[in-house]
């Protein structure tokens, strides 16, 4: 090929390591690496607020590894690469795969459009396992249950790819960009808790590698009954690395089957089993994020309650492990799954609300915002989703604060007001005498809340509107 100038879109592939588009480039010429913010395109999947902070750290560490050569832009993705085809006169462009909806539609047209002009131009797979057109079942259905799915539609299909090593002698098409290109995306936000929220993480290619050897050699073992319990590390806490490409699930696959796969190990490559599982959901249903699966929800009667709604996504519902989890979403951008499923659990079913109210503040606040993962997930919980838990499983807060933090030092932790309550209390703090209560420094109603609502009349609330449901669809 007599192509000299190759033009490497990065999206969410932040790394150079198995990055089967950059090697193309690489390959092709000279490489003119290139990362576009869409300020239009993705109109409501636009980056939140917690990923923009990611985002922004995350470009840093690339265009560091890049030797300052990563060329920063904004706006709508088909003028900007026009613009830089035109500048730097590059005669073929590359890009791995992205699956969201929205981003397949617009990369077909771009990819017609440089064709068209006698641009080379290609695409691969960089960020799943294995396609999403490739897995389905015997009849070409799509699965709609995650067991089959993975055990007899992934794992009984091609193998996944050995991982590809970084290119060696990059060649740059272009002089290092000025610094203060990064800065002018203006992605982190002015208060404080841009920098809060970023500092517990390190953030890049470099750290998504640490992270996974740290994993792999003490948090794996156990894995399987452990990683239920959120104040132990024994939960990757790969998934924004993923999310943004800093590390590939091929990097992750690899690494696991270089050891022996007992049963922790094929538990957590189950996982990434599930991250597959919600990108095919996701191309076979792409209004996964708006509308339920299920088409009997579409009746189902939500509460609308402002004030419920925004003791929630503060942390202060009154039930101490609800409000831990909302509390490290918050502070950390991050929420171990175990209180994932507490906390949203508590929202459609003892609350009442819409699912789309948590995937929303979900989307917003967590650094993993994953669209596939975060709409399939939230579907699930509420009961309306693929293979999704029966509406009647409605965790228990206190239950589940007393099996899974049976120590209380994951919620003593984000909850500091209740530190120095008795084990016995903590999950239930309206049960603790006055005296116990004031010894530990609580005050009900106003150093820490009282309980929204009633876990077991909620739970009857939900149960009733469910049957209800099931009985208008019969």
């Amino acid at each position: 090929m007599s192509t000299k100038t190759a033009l490497m879109w990065f999206r969410q592939d932040l790394r150079l390591s198995d990055n089967p588009a950059l090697s193309a480039a690489a390959e092709t010429g000279a490489v003119l690496p290139v990362f576009i913010l869409e300020t239009e395109d993705a109109e409501e999947h636009a980056f939140g607020g917690a990923s923009k902070v990611w985002l922004h750290h995350s470009l840093a560490a690339l265009n560091q590894s890049l030797d300052g050569h990563l060329i920063i832009r904004s706006g709508k993705a088909e003028d900007v690469l026009d613009d830089l085809i035109d500048e730097f006169g590059a005669d073929a462009v590359f890009w791995n795969r992205c699956y969201e909806p929205w981003r397949m539609e617009r990369d077909k047209r771009i990819k017609a459009d440089l064709r068209a002009r006698d641009l080379h131009c290609e695409s691969f797979n960089a960020s799943l396992l294995w396609e999403p057109w490739d897995i389905s079942k015997a009849d070409g259905k799509p699965y709609q249950v995650f067991t089959p799915f993975y055990r007899k539609g992934c794992l009984q299909s091609l193998p996944p790819r050995s991982p590809m090593k970084a290119p060696e002698g990059l060649k740059f098409a272009a002089a290092p960009g000025p610094a203060a290109q990064l800065d002018d995306l203006n992605l982190l936000p002015r208060r404080e808790w841009g920098k809060t929220i970023a500092s517990h993480w390190e953030i890049g290619e470099k750290a998504a590698q640490s992270r996974l050897a740290a994993f792999l050699e003490s948090g794996i073992n156990g894995y399987k009954e452990e990683r239920n319990i959120p104040s132990k590390p024994k939960v990757s806490r790969l998934s924004p690395h993923l999310h943004f490409g800093e590390i590939s699930p091929h990097q992750v696959w690899a690494a696991v089957h270089h050891r022996e796969i007992d049963r922790d190990a094929d538990h957590f490559l189950s996982e990434l089993g599930w991250r597959e599982f919600s990108y095919n959901l996701l191309y076979n249903n792409p209004q996964l994020p708006e509308e339920n699966l299920q088409e009997k929800f579409d009746a189902f009667p939500w509460r609308t309650d402002a004030e419920a709604l925004r003791r929630w996504k503060k942390g202060m519902t009154g039930y101490p492990l609800v409000d831990a989890g909302m509390r490290e979403l918050w502070q950390t951008g991050y929420m171990h799954n175990r209180i994932r499923m507490v906390v949203g659990s508590f929202l459609v079913k003892n609350l009442l609300m819409d699912w789309r109210e948590g995937e929303k503040h979900f989307w917003n606040c967590l650094f993993d915002a994953d669209l596939a993962n975060n709409s399939a997930s939230w579907q699930w919980i509420a009961g309306c989703g693929a293979d999704a838990a029966p509406y009647f499983r409605v965790f228990n807060p206190v239950l589940q604060g007393e099996k899974f933090d049976p120590d209380g030092s994951y919620t003593r932790h984000y909850v500091p007001e209740l530190a120095n309550l008795p084990d016995k209390f903590l999950f239930k703090p309206w049960d603790a005498p006055e005296l116990v209560l004031k010894e530990a420094g609580i005050s009900l109603g106003d150093t820490y809340p009282r309980p929204i609502v009633d876990v077991k009349a909620s739970r009857d609330r939900a149960l009733a509107a469910f049957k209800s449901l099931s009985e208008a669809a019969a």
